[in-house]
C-alpha cells in the first residue's frame, strides 16, 4: 500500500492508493495533527509512504514554507517509526513524470491525471453521486496528494 502526502502549513492532503492498480482507497484534506494519528494507525512496515518536499529553487520563501517542512519532518519521523519506507517527490518530479514538462500547473497535471486513469469520463474522472467516477471525491489538494502517488509509482516502474 502506498501513503502520498501533499504537506502544508496547517492542513495536508492525503490519499492511501493501491499500488497495483493505483485505485484510490482513502482520501481527505484535514489538518496536520490528524495526518499525524492517520500515519500512527494507518501504516506499518507494508507500507511506502510518499511525501512532497520542498525544494529551492534560489528565491526568497516565506514563513508558510518552514513550518511546511516542520510537518515534512514529523510525518516522515511519525512513518519511520512504524517501519515503512519513506521516499520524497519532489514538484518538478512530478510535472515531468505526469504531464512531461516542466511547465505544467496544477490544471494540467489534474487533466494529464484525469485522461490516464479516467479517459472519457466527463468532470474530470469524478463521476456523480450516482455513478461515481475513479476520482469520485476528490478536491484540490487531494489531486496534488494522488499526482504525489503517482509520480513515486512512475519513478519506481522507470517510467521517467
Amino acid at each position: 500500500m502506498l501513503l502520498a502526502i501533499d504537506p502544508g502549513t496547517l492542513e495536508s492532503a492525503y490519499v492511501v492508493m493501491d499500488e497495483k492498480t493505483r485505485k484510490p482507497i482513502e482520501f481527505e484534506k484535514t489538518d496536520n495533527f490528524s495526518v499525524l494519528r492517520r500515519i500512527q494507525s494507518l501504516v506499518d512496515s507494508s507500507y511506502t509512504v510518499a511525501i512532497e518536499m520542498v525544494a529551492s529553487y534560489g528565491m526568497p520563501v516565506g514563513a508558510e514554507v518552514f513550518d511546511t517542512c516542520v510537518w515534512i519532518g514529523r510525518f516522515d519521523l511519525a512513518a519511520s517509526q512504524m517501519r515503512a519506507r519513506i521516499r520524497f517527490v519532489y514538484r518538478k518530479e512530478e510535472k515531468l513524470a505526469i504531464c512531461g514538462s516542466p511547465h505544467a500547473n496544477d490544471a494540467t497535471i489534474r487533466r494529464a491525471l484525469a485522461d490516464r486513469y479516467a479517459p472519457g469520463e466527463g468532470n474530470y474522472g469524478k463521476g456523480t453521486k450516482k455513478n461515481p467516477g475513479f476520482f469520485y471525491g476528490f478536491s484540490a489538494d487531494i489531486w496534488s496528494a494522488f499526482a504525489v502517488g503517482v509520480t513515486y509509482l512512475d519513478k519506481e516502474a522507470g517510467l521517467f
